[in-house]
């Protein structure tokens, strides 16, 4: 004979299991397009959590470089299946033109960001900021007693022939980058490259040793003395430094180039205020103070904190210099860059 107690015990039983089913039904899931490795696995594990358990809610990766992110948004544009992505900004500028994004909700956040980190009309906001200035062989500088690198046009000077290592501006963005801001000297605009095209044979190409896809052979180069100036980022420079490579960043005074992922909501998608809230979060010195510490992402919020003296003044130099950064025209950018590819690989490269 079933007992009292027992009757009672099952009817709790199954009201826990309806009260722990309804939880389990009020967690949502937002999707997140990013890059793999480093960045996935920052956020996931030290900055993700603590807006989950703010908000009942999981956040899931969709890995892949920024190019399959928007092709990936763009096949479901009509039914979003992300609600924010993460995308280089020349990437980004395509997404937005492609009316993939929409516009990120004023908040205080807003107002701490770095200049040049918020894209036209707010519709996308830098995340991680970089930069394309010039690297250069520190020990070798030191052996010839040759003074830093001050200037873009340095990588013409005749004392570096056979020394300088160029990106490709087809395949890389540093090289594209380096390539436009010698354009910029020349007179030109990114609406107007014949300047750039017209001179780079017979100024900086003279000097260039070898045209590199990516900058995945720098680090060999300059331990062999290859390699005695390049275009790079401070953040790739601190990489080699920390290898015990010699080598050194150097902001040209024409200013460095912009290079940031950004991040946009997707347009129409199915939780438009918890992707909201998701992005200025992400925004804020809290977050990004987190981001900082866990992958090195370097924050686009002035206030975020870095978790040493040492680390602060590298922060400190940074922001110092993007205050001269440069920022491109990528409308023109995209509206070219194919024809511009098949010009630099035939009259630069062959």
């Amino acid at each position: 004979m079933t007992s009292y107690r027992s009757i009672l015990a099952a009817g709790v039983g199954a009201l826990a299991l309806t009260a722990a089913g309804a939880a389990s039904a009020q967690t949502k899931t937002l999707y997140v397009g990013m890059n793999g490795g480093n960045f996935e696995k920052t956020f996931t594990q030290s900055v993700f959590p603590e807006f989950e358990k703010a908000n009942n809610v999981k956040v899931v990766v969709v890995p892949g470089t920024s190019s399959d992110i928007l092709a990936k948004a763009t096949a479901a544009k009509d039914k979003p299946q992300m609600h924010v992505i993460f995308l280089d900004d020349g990437v980004m500028v395509r997404a937005i033109g492609g009316g993939l994004c929409e516009k990120l909700k004023s908040g205080p956040e807003m107002a701490e960001l770095a200049p040049g980190t918020r894209m036209k009309d707010d519709m996308a906001v830098g995340i991680d900021l970089g930069m394309t200035g010039l690297g250069y062989n520190k020990k070798l500088f030191d052996e010839k007693g040759w003074a830093a690198p001050t200037s873009w046009m340095d990588l013409a000077d005749p004392k570096y022939k056979g020394k300088v290592v160029f990106q490709s501006a087809s395949a890389s963005s540093f090289g594209l980058h380096a390539f436009l801001m010698f354009n910029r000297i020349q007179g030109g605009t990114e609406a107007n490259v014949e300047p750039g095209f017209s001179k780079f044979r017979d100024t900086i190409g003279k000097n260039v040793l070898e045209f590199i896809p990516s900058s995945a052979k720098i680090a060999e180069m300059a331990q062999t003395g290859e390699a005695a100036i390049f275009p790079l980022t401070p953040t790739a420079i601190s990489t080699l430094k920390e290898k015990g490579i010699g080598v050194e960043y150097a902001q040209p005074k024409e200013g460095s180039v912009v290079l940031m992922v950004a991040q946009c909501v997707i347009a129409n998608n199915s939780e438009p205020e918890l992707a909201q809230k998701l992005a200025a979060y992400l925004l804020s010195a809290e977050a990004q103070s987190k981001a900082l510490a866990a992958g090195n992402i370097v924050p686009s919020n002035t206030k975020a904190k870095a978790s040493t003296p040492e680390a602060e003044k590298k922060l400190e130099t940074f922001h110092a210099n993007m205050k001269t950064a440069v920022t491109l025209d990528w409308d023109a950018i995209n509206a070219k860059r194919p024809e511009w590819n098949s010009r630099w690989n035939k009259m630069i490269e062959r």
